[in-house]
C-alpha cells in the first residue's frame, strides 16, 4: 500500500483568517487535489495531491490569488527572496509590496487632493486615477476569490464599497477608504508577522557553525551537517549546536534562552545538554545526539506550528458562523440602502452611502481572527517556557481540568535514587561513606551511582578497593586496607552478623519512610547504614500547592510499592493508589472521569500511555518516553511540577485573551453599526472600525507572548 505523501509550502503574504479561507477554498477546487490544510500562525500550506494533480498548478494557484508561495523545505535565505516583497523580514515592513502599494496610494491621494483644493471646479472624477492604483489590486484579488470559492471576501466587500461611492458622487471618500483599507492591510501584516516569527525566532538560538573533531583537530562546519555520534569543541561563551552529551569536561550551563532557568546547571561527562544553550566557563567537548532537524528547539517549532494547524472548537464555531455573517452582512447593507428610500421616501444616495458603509462595517476579520491570534500566541509563549501543548482544543480545555493524577517514578520524583541518612556506628559519617564508594566504585547499578554521587557531593575521598565482588540479591564485598568489607542488604547482613534491636528498629524505621537500606560491615562488626530513596522534586510541594490553590484536585498514581508511594504522598500531601498495573491506571482514571472530572493524567513512562490516552488531557514529563510524549496532548519538557500549573493558568490566560477579541471585534461592529445608520459616522469611519478591529484584536493576542507563567528558579 503506498504511503500518502504530503507537500508543505509556506506562503507569504497572510495576514488574517479571510486569507486561510481564501487558499484553502482555491487549492482544494483544484483537479487532483485531495485534501489541503493551512496554517496562518506558521505561514504554511499542506497538500495532499491525487495522480492527476497538474505540475505547477497549486503554484499558479496562489500567485494568482496575490500570495508568494515557496517549498517548506526552502533554506531561509531562498524564502527570504522569494517573499521579500510580501511579508516582514527583519523589521523591514517598508520593502513589502503592500507597503509600496499603500505609500503610492497615499501620495496619489494627497497630489490629488491639493489638486481639487487648487482648482476646486474640477469634477470629483479627479479622484478616479488615485482610486484605480489602489483599487484595482483589491478588486483583482476579488474578482480571483470569487472564481476560485470565496466569493464573500473582504475584497469584494471593499470593491462594491469603493465603486458604489464613486457612483453616488462620494469619490473622494472613495479613495481614502482605499488608502485606509490598504494601511490596514499593511498593519495586520506586521502584527502576523510579528507573531508567526516569534515561535521561529527560536530557531535563531542554534549556531550556524560548529567546531566538529576529525583526527585530533577542529574544524569549522555547519550546524545542519552536524552527523550523529561526532564530537564538537565548545568553548567559554559559546552557544553549544547540538543536543548531545558531554563526554569530557565540567561546566556551567546556561539553559535560560531553552528553559527559562535563571540559574546555570553545573554539568559533566555523561550529563545532556541542549542546542542553544550557553557554556559558560570552561571548554566542553560533546558527543551529538540530535541531528539539526531532530533537536530540541526543532521539535519544539516542529509540534507547535503543527499544534497551530489544530483549530480550537471555539474557532470553529467562529469559522462556521462567519460562513454565513458575510452574506447576512451584505442582505442587511442592501436592505439599509434600498427599503428607506423605496418605503418612506428616503434619499436615495444617503441610504445607499449608509448600506455601502455597513458592508465595510461587517467585514468578519477582526471576528475570524481573534481566536486563533490568541492560541498561536499562548502556544507560543508555552514553547518558550517548555510548555508544549499539542492544539488548540487541548489549550481551551486545560482550563477546565479538575483533577490532576500524577505519576510517582520521574513525574512528582526525580526518578533516580539519592542518598537520604548516613548512619554511623563508631566511626564518622565520612569514613562510612567513603567506605562504601569505594566498594561502589565499579557498578553501575542506580544504588551505586546515587553513593558515588553522595561522595562526590561531599567530597570524601574513594579509596581503591582490591577483590571486589558482588553477590546477586545481596551486596558487594572486597578487601580495603587490609580488612574486608561489604555492604549488604539487611537479610545478607543478619546472616554474617548479629544485628542488635536498636539497629534493627533503626532500619524499620528507614523502610518504613520507603526507603531501602544498606548495611555496611567492617569485618563482622556494623559499620553503619546507608539509605536511599527516589525524592519528590525541588518544586513538586508547590506545583501541587499551585494546583490545590486553584480548586484542582491531585492524586498519585504509581506502580510502586504501596509503603514507598505512601511514604513520599504523605511528605507530598497528596492521595495514592499504588500497586498498579497499566491498565489499572487506566481503569482510575476513566472512574474519575465517570464521577463528573475532567482528568488531567501526568506521567513519563511507557506504562502511563494508556492512561494518557484515556485522560480528558495528557501530559508527558520532562524526558518521558518517546511513547508517552507521542501519546499525550501536551508536556511539560523541563520536569517541573510547578508547570502543570502554568500550563493550566497559560489556558486561562488564552480563553481569556480570547473572549476579550470576540467582545472588542462585535462590540465595535456594532457601536459603528448604530452610528453609521444614525448618521453620524460615514465610509472611512467604518473601514477604520473594521481594520482598526482587525489590528487591536491582533495585538491584544500578542500579549500572551510575554506571559512567563510562576518561576520558581
Amino acid at each position: 500500500m503506498a504511503v500518502e505523501q504530503k507537500i508543505k509550502y509556506r506562503i507569504g503574504g497572510m495576514d488574517c483568517a479571510s486569507c486561510v479561507s481564501k487558499i484553502e477554498n482555491a487549492i482544494s477546487r483544484l483537479p487532483g487535489i485531495e485534501e489541503v490544510g493551512v496554517s496562518l500562525a506558521s505561514g504554511t500550506m499542506t497538500v495532499r495531491p491525487g495522480p492527476d494533480l497538474a505540475k505547477g498548478a497549486v503554484e499558479r494557484q496562489i500567485k494568482a490569488l496575490g500570495y508568494s508561495i515557496a517549498p517548506g523545505d526552502a533554506p531561509t535565505d531562498a524564502l527570504a527572496a522569494k517573499q521579500e516583497h510580501f511579508d516582514l523580514r527583519d523589521g523591514s515592513w517598508w520593502k513589502t509590496r503592500k507597503a509600496m502599494l499603500t505609500a503610492v496610494t497615499g501620495a496619489a491621494l494627497v497630489l490629488t487632493y491639493i489638486g481639487h483644493l487648487v482648482f476646486p471646479a474640477v469634477p470629483q472624477w479627479i479622484f478616479v486615477p488615485a482610486l484605480a492604483i489602489g483599487l484595482i489590486p483589491v478588486a483583482r484579488r476579488a474578482v480571483v476569490a470569487a472564481m476560485t470559492g470565496t466569493p464573500f471576501s473582504i475584497e469584494m466587500l471593499m470593491t462594491i464599497a469603493a465603486v458604489g461611492a464613486l457612483f453616488i458622487g462620494a469619490a473622494e471618500e472613495a479613495v481614502t477608504v482605499v488608502f485606509l483599507f490598504l494601511v490596514g492591510e499593511l498593519l495586520e501584516g506586521v502584527a502576523a508577522g510579528r507573531a508567526r516569527a516569534s515561535i521561529r525566532g527560536l530557531a535563531d538560538l542554534v549556531p550556524k557553525t560548529a567546531l566538529i573533531e576529525r583526527n585530533g583537530t577542529s574544524e569549522e562546519i555547519p550546524a545542519q551537517s552536524l552527523p550523529l555520534g561526532s564530537v564538537i569543541l565548545v568553548r567559554p561563551g559559546d552557544r553549544i549546536a547540538a543536543d548531545g552529551e558531554i563526554v569530557e569536561g565540567n561546566s556551567a550551563i546556561n539553559e535560560a534562552p531553552v528553559t527559562g532557568e535563571s540559574v546555570p546547571k553545573q554539568k559533566g561527562v555523561g550529563d545532556t545538554v541542549f542546542a542553544g544553550t550557553i557554556n559558560t566557563d570552561a571548554v566542553l567537548r560533546v558527543r551529538v545526539t540530535a541531528t539539526a532537524g531532530d533537536n530540541t528547539i526543532s521539535r519544539v517549532i516542529r509540534l507547535v506550528e503543527e499544534a497551530q494547524d489544530s483549530k480550537a472548537p471555539t474557532q470553529r464555531f467562529i469559522d462556521k458562523f462567519s460562513t454565513y455573517y458575510t452574506p447576512a452582512v451584505l442582505v442587511v447593507g442592501a436592505l439599509v440602502a434600498v427599503v428607506p428610500p423605496l418605503a418612506w421616501g428616503g434619499s436615495w444616495s444617503e441610504w445607499i452611502y449608509k448600506g455601502l458603509a455597513i458592508l465595510l462595517i461587517g467585514c468578519p476579520c477582526a471576528l475570524v481572527i481573534s481566536t486563533p491570534a490568541a492560541i498561536a500566541a499562548g502556544l507560543s509563549a508555552g514553547a518558550r517556557r517548555g510548555l508544549l501543548i499539542k492544539g488548540g482544543a487541548v489549550i481551551e480545555l486545560l482550563r477546565m481540568v479538575t483533577l490532576v493524577a500524577l505519576d510517582k517514578t520521574g513525574t512528582l520524583t526525580e526518578g533516580r535514587p539519592m542518598v537520604t541518612d548516613i548512619v554511623s556506628v563508631g566511626r564518622p559519617e565520612a569514613k562510612v561513606l567513603s567506605m562504601a564508594a569505594a566498594l561502589e566504585s565499579g557498578s553501575s547499578h542506580p544504588l551505586a551511582l546515587a553513593i558515588l554521587e553522595k561522595a562526590k557531593a561531599e567530597k570524601v575521598p574513594v579509596p581503591p578497593i582490591f577483590a571486589a565482588k558482588a553477590t546477586a540479591g545481596k551486596g558487594v564485598s572486597g578487601t580495603l586496607g587490609g580488612e574486608k568489607v561489604s555492604l549488604l542488604s539487611p537479610k545478607a547482613a543478619r546472616e554474617q552478623t548479629r544485628l542488635d534491636q536498636a539497629l534493627s528498629d533503626q532500619i524499620d524505621a528507614l523502610n518504613g519512610e520507603g526507603k531501602t537500606v544498606s548495611v555496611l560491615l567492617a569485618g563482622e562488626d556494623v559499620a553503619g547504614l546507608i539509605a536511599m530513596r527516589d525524592e519528590p522534586r525541588e518544586d513538586a510541594v508547590h506545583g501541587l500547592r499551585m494546583l490545590k490553590s486553584d480548586g484542582i484536585d491531585t492524586l498519585m498514581l504509581t506502580g510502586d510499592n504501596e509503603r514507598t508511594a505512601k511514604a513520599i504522598g504523605a511528605n507530598l500531601g497528596i492521595e495514592v493508589r499504588a500497586g498498579l498495573m497499566p491498565e489499572d491506571k487506566q481503569t482510575i482514571v476513566r472512574e474519575k472521569q465517570r464521577q463528573g472530572f475532567v482528568v488531567a493524567k501526568v506521567g513519563d513512562g511507557i506504562n502511563d500511555a494508556p492512561a494518557l490516552a484515556a485522560a480528558d488531557v495528557g501530559i508527558a514529563m520532562g524526558g518521558g518516553t518517546d511513547i508517552a510524549l507521542e501519546t499525550a496532548d501536551a508536556a511539560v519538557l523541563h520536569g517541573r511540577v510547578a508547570d502543570i500549573g502554568n500550563m493550566i493558568d497559560l489556558s486561562r490566560a488564552t480563553m481569556g485573551n480570547i473572549w476579550q477579541n470576540i467582545t472588542a471585534a462585535l462590540g465595535l461592529k456594532a457601536v459603528f453599526l448604530v452610528t453609521t445608520i444614525i448618521g453620524v459616522t460615514g465610509l472611512w469611519p467604518a473601514i477604520l472600525a473594521d481594520t482598526g478591529a482587525t489590528v487591536l484584536v491582533t495585538m491584544n493576542a500578542m500579549r500572551l507572548l510575554a506571559w512567563k507563567g510562576q518561576n520558581l528558579s
